[in-house]
């Protein structure tokens, strides 16, 4: 059965996700009150309509309360944003995701029943910052505030030598929960693994600690 979504701004981040879960074969209700990028997505998303997500009435008449997922993807309106995870929130949608513009519009948007928060540009910034330390340093994923998960290319001092040699969890405090090789993945790889020139490692941990296993064992000198 195909889970629904709502998209609610049709932006680069909202444009994005909408055309993703569509081509994921998700039922896709688009939202926007520019009737530019409704044009532009009517063609993508399962429905495309032009509204105005601050009007109670005007979500109603579109059956938003039958839509297992919303996403909030407004730009630069705060007050739009705001009021319009209010409006979700009172309607009793299960999951409400909303892109934040900062720190403050955050803490209010959880307060008022957001499930989920995200920073797009500014992780996004992180992923990229990590990349530029080092070409072995692949992707970055913020778990929390303070946790993470990287994948990571195997480095010269790792080569040759094997999870135990290296005891990542204990000179670290990180964990690696798999071991890619090729198309292959080994998931919690054993003490005696060892690594060999193009293994990658998916490491999780808290942010103070990757960032020590990266310098000394990932970032080339």
């Amino acid at each position: 059965m195909k889970r629904e979504f709502a998209v609610i701004g049709l932006g680069r981040f909202g444009g994005s996700i909408c055309r993703e879960l569509s081509m994921e074969g998700m039922e896709v209700l688009a939202i926007d009150n520019n009737e530019d990028r409704i044009n532009e997505f009517k063609n993508i998303a399962s429905h495309a309509v032009i509204a105005d997500s601050t009007d109670e009435a005007s979500l109603k008449e579109l059956g938003i309360k039958n839509i297992d997922h919303v996403i909030v993807a407004i730009g630069d309106d705060i007050q739009a944003s705001i009021l319009t995870t209010v409006i979700l929130t009172d309607l009793g949608i299960k999951k409400i995701t909303v892109k934040a513009q900062n720190d403050y519009h955050e803490k209010i948007l959880n307060k008022i029943g957001a499930n989920q928060v995200v920073h797009p540009e500014r992780d996004m910034g992180k992923r990229i910052a990590h990349n530029i330390i080092s070409n072995n340093i692949l992707d970055y994923l913020e778990l929390s505030d303070d946790h993470s998960i990287v994948e990571v290319k195997v480095g010269n001092k790792m080569l040759g030598r094997t999870l135990a040699d290296l005891d990542i969890r204990a000179n670290y405090g990180c964990n690696v929960v798999a071991v890619k090789q090729g198309k292959d993945i080994n998931v919690s790889p054993s003490a005696d693994h060892s690594f060999s020139e193009g293994d990658v490692l998916i490491v999780i941990g808290a942010d103070k600690d990757i960032s020590r296993f990266e310098k000394h064992l990932v970032i080339e000198d």
